[in-house]
């Protein structure tokens, strides 16, 4: 029993931290004694008494049996500057709350779930009420000590350094902090081997905890401190910055192709017959035919059947054990059969489990009060999920969804009869299945052969749910309201996941037509993926260069499966955003020599580094700026840093050297004296190295490029047109405000003009333009540029195939009346109405 019940060291207990025969007056001056005993050993600053009494507010820490344990808050970990256990023995006891009354208070200061050995040994204790009695009144602290498991340390650590290492950072993800991105943040904070805290206002959090993090709540525009200590904190805390920086680029593509999904119209089906439709939130397109199948909310009544607390404890360790197998087994499936991107998931639902301690001594303490494991568990994952529903944010209120997801699973581990099972019992034939809500590994598991579509009440379209749908392919609707849970199953329905309509009861007439709808979809999205090698040249024989933009030479493979016909656009800030050091030339060179190999003799673009505006790197240790935006950034950074221009530059050109058809283009530029200043930087170390020339572009992003095009053309050999940036600053909308998302719209014909004047000054020179902003990436969009004279276009690999159909689909002078329209129109939203003029130039190339 000893042997099972030690103590990590790290939390051993130092006997001038056992005060015997205390006579605290109250429970608040117990806490203080405790918060004054933790800090003067260097555990945790002044501060965390009052932490602690705030946990008390928020919950009971009374264990039962005369046992207390107050700790402090998850979000002020950041006052904790190392483990230790602080304990007043109070023989007469003080009631801790009515009725409740402590003899043994134990003050808790951890970093993260380093005292949970310490509850085990408390709950083992109590089960021994003798035992447990003699520590109210014994006269040695080492009696104390040696009941909790922990042997007497040498001497307390000295105090480690106060967060030394800091950094600020507005965060940038269009859809605040959720779990994916949280879960790469808590990745990287583990493998530092550093304590690295995330701070938004007056409250923190570790930054190796999942739901702490996430239950701060951060939203776009939060402005963070971020601060390490311990072994390398400085580089932990630079390659931390890094790992949250790199994933902004993601995150804003994320949010782009939802915000795309919702504001384009769609040419959905509409019933002619007199139907019932129930709205709600598209988030899966397509269309489907099946009977309802309802699903039963898993609200079975928990069995509350109370046991000792040293069984309860071993089995709940070994449910989280045997979940954290099984997610990992899903995982692995899941990246199988739907790729890595959504298997990671399943990733963020185990690190809910590796988290916050809340979870298990919220289940003891109920426990404690008599209850059972089954029935402590489901109330304890109820309130922690509760708290981050209550935040308000809607993708928190996903994560939500996933925490009751994986507490089911640890449920079902605890009792074998509360693992659910509804989907194992679908009727015969293509069904909808409609339910207030669906886990995410629920939906992992679907057969789409037979689950044609989903229809849930609540959820929105941002969750992992809606995510695994789109794999999936399966047709999807969200918030859908309380109604549909009255449906009587086996009805037979519509689902369109484009609109987010359920028709109900369809006619005869409109069963046809969907039938026929679904076949010419079908038939498109086949049609457009088996030409996707193939050119896209207008029906007139004018061809457009469909190129990919990448960052890795790993992704280059896919880019061309796709139908890439070479690399647009290589974003080489993330050899920069990915490390926590500056990549040298030997490692830069090895990069684009591995990236020209892997284009296979295509074209290859290679963008300067573009560092600058909302994209930082801290080793770069570039100056703060008030607005990075219009500071130093681009072309106006390389400039200045010739220590990061020209090792690039020769690594670029070391890597042409040995062959390729690789081009380089500066991004940022303004002005022709920069361009001049650049080609010199150029032609000096070509000449060095001895490499035959390369073609040197620039990116046209700022309206003063647009505006003097006629003068750059006669120093570069190409422009790359940034539609992201440009539309930012011809707007003057940040791109990043989630309150402008839907107004910083590059169609608006403000931002065509700018386009159409520097294609037309390109052409003046004898030069070609390309785009390897969103726009390009979008049909319609696609369409617009090709009419205005754009001849390659440049996008994520995953648009290729429908872009290449849209523009095979027409002829040049089509296009170029479509672009001669938009250009004339007042606003974004009648150049988005002239989409529909597109279709039947695409119809009738079918």
């Amino acid at each position: 029993m000893a042997q099972t019940a030690s103590v990590s060291p790290s939390m051993a207990i130092a006997p001038e931290l056992v005060r015997l025969d205390a006579h605290p007056a109250d429970k608040h001056a117990a806490i203080q004694q405790l918060g004054q005993l933790l800090a003067a050993a260097g555990c945790v600053d002044p501060g965390y008494a009052a932490s602690m009494e705030g946990r008390e507010r928020a919950a009971n820490t009374f264990l039962g049996h005369g046992v207390a344990i107050p700790h402090g808050l998850a979000a002020d970990r950041h006052l904790v500057r190392r483990n230790g256990l602080a304990i007043l023995q109070v023989r007469d006891g003080i009631e801790w709350n009515p009725g409740q009354r402590a003899h043994l208070i134990v003050g808790i200061a951890a970093t993260s779930d380093e005292h949970i050995a310490i509850l085990r040994r408390l709950t083992r204790l109590m089960q021994d009420e003798a035992a447990l009695a003699r520590l109210f009144t014994v006269e040695d602290p080492a009696a104390i000590i040696a009941a909790l498991g922990a042997e007497a340390p040498e001497a307390p650590a000295a105090a480690a350094t106060d967060f030394a290492e800091r950094v600020d950072w507005v965060l940038d993800y269009p859809s605040g902090l959720h779990a994916r991105p949280a879960t790469r943040w808590v990745e990287t904070a583990r493998a530092t081997g550093a304590r690295i805290q995330v701070r938004h206002g007056v409250r923190a959090a570790d930054a190796s905890a999942l739901i702490a993090l996430l239950q701060l709540g951060l939203r776009p525009g939060d402005a963070l401190t971020i601060s390490a200590e311990g072994r390398d904190a400085a580089a932990a805390l630079a390659r931390f910055r890094a790992t949250i920086a790199g994933l902004s680029a993601q995150e804003k593509a994320d949010a782009a192709l939802a915000a795309r999904r919702a504001t384009t119209t769609a040419r959905g089906f509409e019933p002619t017959g007199r139907v019932i439709t129930l709205a709600g939130i598209g988030a899966s397109p397509g269309l489907a035919i099946g009977r309802i199948h309802l699903l039963a909310a898993q609200d079975a009544a928990i069995p509350d059947q109370p046991l000792s607390l040293a069984e309860g404890g071993a089995r709940l360790e070994h449910a989280i054990r045997a979940t954290r197998a099984q997610l990992k087994a899903l995982e692995d499936d899941t990246a199988r059969r739907l790729g890595a991107a959504d298997a990671a998931i399943f990733t963020a639902q185990a690190g809910l489990l590796d988290d916050d301690p809340d979870l298990i001594t919220t289940t003891c303490q109920l426990m404690v009060e008599g209850h059972g494991l089954a029935w402590s568990w489901h109330q304890a994952v109820g309130r922690v999920a509760a708290s981050l529903s209550a935040l308000g944010n809607p993708v928190l209120a996903g994560r939500a969804a996933d925490l009751r997801d994986v507490g089911r699973r640890v449920l079902g581990q605890i009792d074998p009869s509360l693992a659910g099972g509804s989907l194992a019992d679908l009727p015969e034939g293509k069904v909808i299945l409609v339910a207030e809500d669906l886990s995410p590994s629920d939906t992992a598991g679907l057969d789409p052969d037979r689950v044609v579509g989903l229809a849930t009440a609540t959820g929105g379209p941002t969750s992992h749910t809606a995510i695994l749908a789109r794999t999936l392919g399966v047709p999807a609707l969200v918030a859908g309201g309380a109604g549909l849970l009255d449906l009587k199953p086996g009805t037979e329905a519509i689902i369109d996941g484009t609109g987010g309509r359920l028709h109900l009861d369809p006619t005869e007439a409109d069963l046809a037509a969907a039938r026929a709808f679904i076949a010419r979809q079908a038939e498109r999205r086949a049609r457009q993926e088996a030409l996707r090698a193939e050119p896209a040249t207008t029906r007139d024989g004018t061809r457009i260069e469909v190129a990919a933009n990448i960052n890795l030479p790993d992704q280059a493979a896919f880019a061309l499966a796709q139908g890439a016909e070479g690399v647009g656009l290589m974003r080489t800030e993330f050899l920069f955003l990915e490390s926590g050091v500056t990549p040298d030339e030997d490692s830069q060179f090895a990069t684009y020599r591995a990236m020209i190999e892997a284009v296979q003799g295509k074209p290859l673009i290679v963008r300067a580094l573009d560092i600058g505006g909302d994209k930082q790197v801290p080793h770069l240790r570039l100056p703060v700026e008030a607005n990075p935006f219009l500071g130093v950034r681009g072309a106006r950074l390389l400039l200045r840093r010739p220590d990061l221009m020209e090792p690039q530059l020769r690594a670029l050109y070391r890597a042409a050297k040995e062959g390729g058809a690789l081009s380089i283009m500066f991004p940022m530029v303004t002005s022709v004296q920069e361009v001049i200043a650049l080609r010199a930087a150029c032609d000096r170390i070509r000449a060095a190295i001895g490499a035959p020339e390369i073609p040197i572009g620039i990116m046209v992003e700022v309206p003063a490029a647009a505006v003097q095009a006629d003068a750059l053309a006669r120093h570069v050999d190409f422009f790359s047109i940034g539609t992201n940036d440009l539309t930012q600053y011809v707007l003057a909308m940040d791109r990043q405000n989630p309150d402008l998302a839907a107004e910083a719209d590059s169609l608006h014909p403000a931002v065509l003009r700018m386009i159409a004047m520097t294609v037309q000054a390109a052409d003046r020179a004898g030069k070609w333009t390309g785009v390897c902003g969103g726009l390009a990436g979008d049909p319609f969009g696609a369409a617009l540029l090709a009419g205005l004279g754009v001849r390659e276009l440049s996008m994520t690999p995953r648009d290729i195939p429908a872009v290449k159909s849209a523009l095979r689909g027409a002829t040049l002078s089509q296009l170029q009346a479509l672009s001669a329209q938009a250009l004339d129109c007042a606003t974004a939203d009648e150049v988005r109405a002239l989409e529909a003029t597109l279709a039947p130039a695409e119809q009738e190339a079918a």
